[in-house]
């Protein structure tokens, strides 16, 4: 009986050491992201456009209109092992990109450079002839808005959401959005319209609906570029339909990046970049890749066999 005694607090110590190494170690992780020289507070909140944009107009801002080059560039996320290798490419102000390739060719690695998640080993990237490296972080990621294939809802209502509570945004702002975006009507039908709780991660909606709810965010910041990262991808056709005209409407006028699998939703992007183990091996438009009769007609003729089987 006293050996049990004995054992069990030592076991108990043992126990809390294992938790303060845990501690230790989360720790360290905390402090090497508030040390990363890249890291830095933001001085006040970013603030949507307003006057103008408050009584109807979702014109795309930019001291430049929105340009985007890349100039020769190497990236690697280890060492020397490149995921991208002298990628050269002009997107003019308004007009679509599109950026075609097998799973890990190196799409998603573009996007994140453009928003410098990481930094480049050689070349370089700018936008309004501009480095990026020379804009303020704050400043570049204002100008650039993404929305992904996986969109993130907060627990909290419609309009807490579309917004991420800047107070600076009014209601009407987000109603005009909606209704550009053609997500209104769908909105008005739920309990409680844009005072709707969708719940941790938008449990209460579907894909479709989550995808449109990020469209109108994108909007109400009115950024210079912008970044759709899969954004038809594990949809019904019927939503792919409603996000096709709402993505039609959010790229009009403004500088885009779309990548894509389904290579029917990016025929009228002004150029199409077929990339292949991080290599540019094809660029043209869609008519122009098809004549060609290579990777990108390879893929166009793969996709649609395995839709017609499917049906």
């Amino acid at each position: 009986m006293y050996l049990n005694l004995l054992f069990r607090p030592l076991r108990v110590i043992a126990d809390k050491f294992n938790v303060l190494q845990m501690g230790m170690i989360a720790s360290e992780r905390v402090f090497k992201v508030l040390e990363n020289e890249d890291f830095m507070p933001l001085p006040e909140p970013l603030s949507p456009p307003t006057s103008q944009e408050a009584q109807g107009s979702f014109s795309p801002l930019g001291d430049g209109g929105g340009e985007v080059q890349f100039d020769k560039v190497w990236f690697a996320y280890n060492d020397e092992q490149y995921v991208l290798k002298n990628i050269s490419f002009h997107i003019r102000p308004g007009e679509t990109l599109a950026i075609v390739g097998h799973t890990g060719s190196g799409k998603t690695s573009i996007i994140s450079l453009l928003n410098r998640l990481y930094h480049i080993q050689r070349g370089a990237i700018k936008i309004d002839h501009k480095k990026i490296e020379d804009y303020p972080i704050d400043v570049l990621r204002s100008k650039i808005a993404v929305v992904l294939q996986d969109v993130f809802l907060f627990s909290g209502s419609v309009y807490d959401n579309v917004t991420l509570r800047n107070k600076t945004i009014k209601k009407e702002q987000v109603i005009e959005a909606a209704k550009m975006i053609g997500v209104h009507n769908f909105i008005m039908q739920l309990p409680g319209n844009y005072d709707y709780n969708v719940m941790e991660r938008g449990a209460t909606l579907s894909l479709g609906q989550r995808q449109l709810l990020s469209f109108i965010r994108a909007l109400l910041y009115n950024p210079s570029i912008l970044i759709l990262d899969e954004a038809t991808s594990s949809i019904d056709t019927e939503s792919e339909m409603l996000i096709q005209h709402a993505i039609d409407k959010l790229i009009n006028g403004r500088t885009s990046v779309v990548i894509a699998h389904r290579l029917s939703t990016i025929r009228k992007a002004n150029t199409i970049l077929v990339l292949d183990k991080g290599e540019i091996k094809e660029s043209g438009s869609h008519e122009e890749l098809l004549a060609r009769q290579g990777l990108y007609y390879q893929l166009h003729k793969m996709q649609f066999e395995k839709e017609e089987a499917t049906v």
